[in-house]
């Protein structure tokens, strides 16, 4: 997953992979706002693995949230606004939250009050069954699941979202499902157009013998499928108001709220109120306590941060489902205990890198070089400490199952960079005065970083020429295969708490292609091959262990890119909003708990 903190749109995701949690993230679920050993605590907690739950784990209805009252409005704060509306097209951390009022899927990741996660059946009666090895697993609807207009929820319906998948328009969503059933990751030839000129996949790959029946056929074992059906991508669409390109600003609801006509206005706002046809005895994991969401955008970071900090007026029953504090005031909320009870925080899955592009530099001297020079304390200071992050040695979040504390280039010893290291590195190479293209991001955090990373590669003896580069395309930029950059960040998130979302669309060189989240170009084959091997094993412990030293070895042998950070937030409330914890899944406030204090 893309970070949303630099990346509005999803680059192509290309993973034949198989792991362990959805839209992950951030701290142990019901935490507030903690120091750095607290959080690393809720890491560790968040990247054990879930449990799929069975029939009676996913029966509704949801527990009460604790002195949860009902009515009022909340007002949300955003920053941007929502691209996308239509779930197929859903893979950013800002729609994902959204989509938790919409939107219900076959499954959905349950969190009780204690902050404890699992995979239970959201319009499915359990997680799935599972037989053939992982081949095939079996969903059944479970009774009274209604769209917004009062209609059934049938096996047809889920059918028809899921094939639509397939279709050329829906190009920003996740593509996992597509691919397994396809076997292979060119899968759009499998069905095209998807379902819109009459063809369907055979029943030998999708089933769906009766109304209440979904059956999904595999070549390979995939025992990760009730994670990823969990996403937000993977929610069900309406076939009958299937109004293709268009449904991507008007979609059907299927969960506790729906968007109020006329109302969504992009840069602007929208407002959800009741789904009336939602009924809470077939939920287990959503509540209704709200009767209104006044969503705002065009509400920066700072913007957000002095409003719930005043707390007066209507920002008392204000909140932000996304927007962090801003790196100017993280002090401030750390320092008035007023407002830090306001405030929850913790990871989220995201590890931020700077590539090397490897169809440009070759030679693994001069990686180390860079490796070693670069102040990753720079960059992550340009985002806020110590709320904002923490200093990386690993590609692999400390959220995800198998991550342990490795530090192979001493940047967590050294994190303003080792300058004379490098240097010497360098010249033992015979590239001093190489030329090197640096492109970052034109947004704040980018911008104040960049002067540390050109003054210590200069000092090291490089000729930087440090290149600006449009935030709205940047990612569209660094993606191409032939793009004229030496060295640029990015960053990555893990789509469940297993390196098999990680490694596969970040490191595997056959999915190298303009779009493609591998912004280094990184090729080796052997690893490729030992992707593959690992995606196949059954014992996702000993999956988990064995990515994290793929892992390991690409860093040390190969040096495709250099983490910097593994990013964390802190996000606050009005003092009127109760029900506020930390969603792992959704990196932030789970929306689907708010209520207004009377």
């Amino acid at each position: 997953m893309s970070s949303n903190r630099t990346r509005r749109t999803h680059a192509t995701l290309v993973a034949l992979a198989a792991g362990a949690l959805v839209l992950t993230a951030c701290s142990s679920g019901a935490g507030t706002n903690t120091g750095g050993g607290e959080d690393r605590q809720g890491a560790e907690k968040q990247r054990a693995q879930i449990a799929f739950g069975d029939a009676a784990a996913s029966k509704g209805k949801a527990e009460e949230v604790p002195g949860a009252q009902k009515g009022g409005t909340i007002k949300v704060y955003q920053r941007d606004t929502y691209s996308h509306l239509d779930p197929a097209q859903i893979y950013v951390s800002d729609e994902g939250a959204l989509a938790t009022l919409l939107f219900r899927k076959l499954t959905t990741y349950h969190m009780d009050n204690k902050g404890k996660y699992t995979v239970v059946g959201d319009l499915a009666t359990d997680s799935g069954q599972s037989s053939d090895g992982g081949k095939t697993w079996k969903y059944t609807l479970k009774d009274n699941v209604k769209w917004e207009d009062g209609s059934p929820i049938t096996s047809k319906d889920i059918r028809h979202s899921i094939e639509r998948s397939f279709a050329p328009f829906i190009t920003d969503g996740p593509y996992y499902l597509q691919q397994w059933l396809a076997d292979s990751t060119d899968y759009r030839k499998l069905l095209k157009d998807g379902p819109y000129k009459g063809k369907h996949l055979p029943d030998s790959i999708l089933e769906t013998p009766d109304d209440k029946t979904i059956v999904f056929h595999f070549k390979s074992p995939h025992p990760d499928l009730p994670y990823a059906l969990a996403m937000a991508g993977y929610a069900a669409v309406q076939e009958k108001k299937d109004t293709k390109e268009k449904y991507d600003k008007a979609p059907q609801s299927s969960g506790p709220y729906k968007i109020k006509p006329g109302t969504f206005k992009s840069g602007k706002g929208m407002t959800l109120v009741k789904n009336t046809e939602w009924d809470p005895e077939t939920d287990n994991s959503r509540h209704q306590y709200v009767d209104k969401f006044d969503i705002q955008f065009g509400v920066s970071y700072p913007d957000s941060t002095q409003r719930l900090i005043a707390d007066n007026a209507d920002n008392q029953t204000a909140i932000s489902f996304n927007n962090q504090v801003d790196a100017a005031s993280m002090q401030t909320v750390s320092n008035d205990p007023k407002v830090k009870k306001r405030s929850i925080s913790g990871y989220q899955p995201y590890v931020g890198v700077i590539n090397f592009n490897m169809n440009r530099i070759k030679d693994k001297k001069v990686r180390e070089a860079l490796a070693y020079a670069m102040p990753t304390q720079a960059v992550l200071d340009a985002y806020g400490t110590p709320g904002g992050g923490e200093l990386a040695g690993s590609y692999i979040s400390p959220t995800v199952t198998g991550y342990k504390d490795i530090d192979p280039y001493g940047k967590l010893k050294k994190p303003l960079g080792d300058v004379a290291k490098a240097k010497k590195i360098l010249k033992e190479a015979g590239k001093t005065g190489m030329k090197i293209t640096f492109a970052y991001m034109n947004a704040p955090e980018p911008q104040k970083y960049s002067v540390s990373i050109v003054d210590n590669l200069k000092k090291a003896g490089f000729d930087v020429q440090p290149k600006d580069l449009p935030s709205d395309t940047y990612y569209d930029v660094i993606g191409k295969v032939d793009n004229k950059f030496d060295i640029y960040a990015s960053a990555w998130g893990a789509d469940w708490p297993s390196a098999s979302t990680v490694l596969p669309p970040t490191m595997d060189g056959r999915q190298i292609q303009d779009g493609s989240p591998n912004y280094s170009h990184y090729n080796n084959p052997e690893y490729s091959k030992e992707m593959d091997r690992i995606s196949k094993m059954a014992d996702q412990e000993k999956a988990s262990e064995e990515w994290f030293k793929l892992n390991e070895k690409i860093l040390k042998e190969d040096l495709p890119a250099i983490p910097t950070f593994y990013y964390k937030q802190i996000q606050l409330h009005g003092s009127k909003v109760g029900g506020v914890v930390n969603n792992d899944i959704i990196s932030g406030v789970d929306p689907t708990k708010l209520f207004v204090k009377k």
